[in-house]
């Protein structure tokens, strides 16, 4: 069996261990220490945005709070985008609300602003005025937020934005993650930086990222002994794991080159095979940091469908992944409200991602094309 390619492995820098050691040496083993403060201050000059960041154990860990922070509770309602990873939904459930899904557009396969505001309208008419809108930038390309973030303020409903995947996109030249009350970062092994673990979630003032550590610190009361008046999580990022972080930031750039550079690779080679098309930025103000790249396969032009493909990388043990199955399609969400066509579904049908990682070799992207080839030219 030949070396696996991943779809997109943990890649490290080398200065990880200088933080973690000195951790260690200072004894900061513990949800608190300079790491964590050191991590909060890289990201927010990363986002050059005027920000407040707080690290915290996962980018759901985030989401949850951010929930929290726009006041969702039993019985509420959130919309969020159908075409994402379960994470971006599962929150709205720990509240106790109901998710509502809306469908995607072709351009950039996020929120379609037409569907959103369908289903806030179709909501408000119900009596159930949305609490919040969960925004996705899909596999790290940046969502259509003027008209979304103009659909959030005309009915004055509050915009979280996931950007778990989009650490390093802008869109028209403002880093995802900062255009609404609330951005969400992940830090997971396959993200574009890795902790191993972990998120963050991107506030606009000192108050919310206030909340959101002392809601993530088991909400201790400010008191000699345990006094709690609220319930609290423990969501705060450790400083070891901080110390991973602030290594990685430190080669962020370059990983996002790395991964545009690997959907160039895809775009070269589908150039001269009708009937695939590379998931890219539809438009200049779009920088996308392409965390994976991915395709759409017109089965009736190739005489292949995408699962074909990843079968066939299967063979020459090469990762692929089908995209997001919609949320509107899981078992566990069923009976939940969905708007929109069927964009989302014909995704899911035709469309699959491709190894992108930023250590993959010369070797790798070899093995790579000549499945790809070979399988197209059958």
């Amino acid at each position: 069996m030949r070396d696996k390619i991943w779809l997109s492995s943990p890649h490290m820098g080398g200065n990880e261990l200088k933080y973690v050691n000195e951790a260690f040496d200072a004894n900061w083993v513990a949800p608190l220490g300079p790491n964590v403060d050191g991590f909060e201050k890289d990201l927010e000059s990363f986002l050059n945005t005027d920000v407040k960041v707080a690290v915290l154990s996962a980018g759901t860990a985030a989401l949850h709070l951010a929930l929290i922070e726009c006041g969702t509770q039993h019985g509420d309602e959130v919309i969020c985008q159908s075409m994402t990873f379960s994470a971006s939904a599962n929150p709205i459930d720990y509240c106790g609300a109901t998710p509502i899904f809306v469908d995607s557009e072709k351009d950039t396969w996020n929120m379609c602003p037409v569907a959103l505001e369908e289903a806030i309208e179709d909501r408000v008419s119900k009596g159930k005025k949305p609490k919040a809108i969960i925004v996705v930038h899909l596999y790290g390309m940046p969502a259509k937020m003027d008209e979304i973030t103009a659909i959030a303020e005309k009915y004055e409903i509050p915009l979280i934005e996931d950007a778990a995947e989009a650490l390093g996109s802008t869109y028209k030249g403002k880093s995802c993650g900062t255009f609404g009350r609330f951005g969400i970062l992940s830090f997971n092994g396959n993200k574009i930086i890795t902790t191993s673990g972990g998120g963050a979630l991107v506030c606009h003032n000192q108050e919310d990222k206030e909340k959101a550590v002392f809601l993530s610190t088991q909400a201790r009361d400010n008191a000699p002994h345990y006094q709690h008046s609220h319930i609290g999580y423990n969501y705060r990022m450790s400083n070891i794991v901080a110390g991973i972080g602030r290594g990685q930031m430190e080669v962020l750039n370059d990983r996002v080159e790395a991964r545009r550079k690997m959907h160039d690779f895809y775009v070269e080679i589908f150039k001269e095979i009708d009937g695939v098309e590379v998931f890219s930025e539809p438009a200049s103000d779009y920088f996308s940091n392409h965390w994976l790249s991915a395709i759409v396969i017109n089965s009736e032009i190739t005489g292949k469908t995408r699962e074909d493909l990843r079968l066939t990388f299967l063979e020459d043990n090469i990762e692929s992944r089908p995209l997001w199955k919609p949320m509107h399609l899981q078992p566990v969400f069923a009976d939940a409200p969905y708007y929109g066509k069927n964009i989302a579904e014909k995704l899911f049908d035709d469309g699959l991602c491709l190894p992108s990682g930023s250590n993959l070799s010369d070797d790798d992207r070899i093995r790579i094309k000549n499945v790809i080839n070979k399988f197209f030219s059958k």
